[in-house]
C-alpha cells in the first residue's frame, strides 16, 4: 500500500513538473513574442538609410497610422497599432517633422513619436525680391503656407506691433540659416523673424544708421536697391554712398532696379526713356526720396555697405563697359555722361537693345 502511494506521488510530481514546463513554455514562447513585438525591427525605407514623415497640426491617432500605411513604412501592422495603443500614443499624438531610420522597432517609433522629439528644420533664404516669393520660400520649408504668410504680410493691422506696413514688411527678415520647427504657424514665424531683426539692429549698427540720418528700415529699403545694383561687394559701398550724396544734394535717385520693380520685368538689361516714364510710387526717377519699401530682401553686404558711410563725393554711376560687373564713378554729369556713352555702345556692340 505504501509503494502504491509512493508510485502515485512520483507520477503526479512527474505530471506538475510536465505542466510546470509547458506554462514556462508558453510564457517564454509569449514572452518571446511580446519582444518581437515591441522590439524587432518594424520600419522599412526601400533601402533609404532615413527618412521623414510629417505630421500635420491637428492630426489625431488614424491620421498618423494613414501616413504610415499609405507611406508602406510599416512592416506588421498588428504589432505597431498594439504597442501604439499599450504606450497611450493614440492620445498623445504631436504634429512635427520626425526622422525616421531604417529598422526602427515599434517601440523606438512610438516612443518617439508621443514624446514630440522632432528634428528641427534648417530654414533658408538670401535674397528675394517680392512677398510672393517669399511666401512661397518659407511655405515650402515649414508648415505655414505661402496664403497664411502672405496675409501677415498684407496685413497693415498686423504688422502694426512690429512698427511695419504692407511696404515694408520685407525689411523685418534677414538673410540667413535658421533653426524651426516644421510645425511652425504663419504667427509664429513672424515674430520669430521679429527678435531675429532686434537681434541683428545691434547697438553699433543703430548708430551707423543715426550717424547718417536714417531709420533701420530705410537703411534696408536703400541696402535693397544697393543689392539689385550690384552682386560686387568692392563696389557696394561706393554706390551706397552715392545715393547718399544724391538725397543730401536734393536730387532723385534715379535708380534703374526701382524700374524693373515697378514694371515687375527682372530681365530688363536696358532702361529706355519709356520705361522711366511708367508711373510707379517705386520709381525714383519720377518721385522724391525712398520707395515706399525695399525692391528685394538685400543679404547683409549690402546692408553693411549702407551703414560703412563710404566716404566720396560721387553722384554718379554706370556699368563698366567691359561688363566685369564693376561700375565707373562720377562727381560730374560731364563725366558720367562719358562713362554712359561708353556702356551704351558696348550694349549696341553686344546687340542688347532691351
Amino acid at each position: 500500500m505504501a509503494k502504491k502511494k509512493k508510485k502515485e506521488a512520483g507520477i503526479v510530481k512527474k505530471i506538475a513538473y510536465t505542466l510546470l514546463a509547458f506554462v514556462a513554455l508558453v510564457i517564454g514562447i509569449k514572452a518571446y513574442d511580446l519582444y518581437k513585438e515591441i522590439k524587432s525591427p518594424n520600419v522599412q525605407l526601400s533601402g533609404r538609410d532615413s527618412d521623414f514623415i510629417y505630421i500635420p497640426t491637428g492630426s489625431g491617432y488614424n491620421d498618423v497610422v494613414n501616413i504610415l500605411y499609405q507611406n508602406k513604412i510599416i512592416i506588421d501592422k498588428t504589432s505597431f497599432e498594439w504597442v501604439a495603443k499599450k504606450k497611450n500614443y493614440t492620445q498623445n499624438v504631436k504634429p512635427g517633422r520626425y526622422r525616421l531610420k531604417e529598422g526602427m522597432s515599434n517601440e523606438t517609433l512610438v516612443n518617439m513619436l508621443r514624446s514630440g522629439k522632432q528634428e528641427p528644420v534648417k530654414l533658408v533664404f538670401n535674397k528675394v525680391r517680392i512677398k510672393e516669393k517669399f511666401a512661397e520660400v518659407i511655405g515650402n520649408q515649414i508648415e505655414a503656407t505661402p496664403n497664411q504668410l502672405m496675409t501677415l504680410l498684407n496685413s497693415n493691422l498686423f504688422l502694426a506691433k512690429y512698427g511695419l506696413n504692407r511696404e515694408t514688411a520685407l525689411c523685418m527678415f534677414i538673410p540667413n540659416t535658421y533653426e524651426f520647427y516644421w510645425n511652425t504657424s504663419a504667427e509664429e514665424f513672424m515674430e520669430r523673424m521679429y527678435k531675429e531683426y532686434k537681434k541683428f539692429w545691434t547697438e553699433e549698427r543703430k548708430a551707423k544708421a543715426k550717424a547718417i540720418g536714417k531709420t533701420p528700415e530705410e537703411v534696408i529699403i536703400l541696402a535693397s536697391i544697393v543689392e539689385e545694383e550690384t552682386n560686387i561687394n568692392d563696389d557696394k559701398a561706393k554706390i551706397a554712398r552715392v545715393y547718399l550724396n544724391r538725397m543730401k544734394k536734393g536730387m532723385r535717385l534715379q535708380a534703374c532696379p526701382t524700374i524693373k520693380y515697378a514694371m515687375g520685368d527682372f530681365e530688363l538689361q536696358r532702361i529706355l526713356i519709356k520705361h522711366l516714364e511708367f508711373e510707379h510710387p517705386y520709381n525714383t526717377y519720377l518721385h522724391d526720396g525712398l520707395p515706399p519699401g525695399p525692391i528685394c530682401i538685400p543679404m547683409v553686404s549690402s546692408i553693411d555697405a549702407v551703414l560703412k558711410n563710404d566716404k566720396n563725393n560721387y553722384l554718379y554711376f554706370c556699368a563698366k563697359d567691359d561688363f566685369s560687373g564693376h561700375h565707373a564713378f562720377a562727381s560730374t554729369l560731364e563725366q558720367h555722361n562719358q562713362n554712359a556713352e561708353k556702356y551704351q555702345r558696348a550694349l549696341n556692340r553686344n546687340r542688347i537693345y532691351h
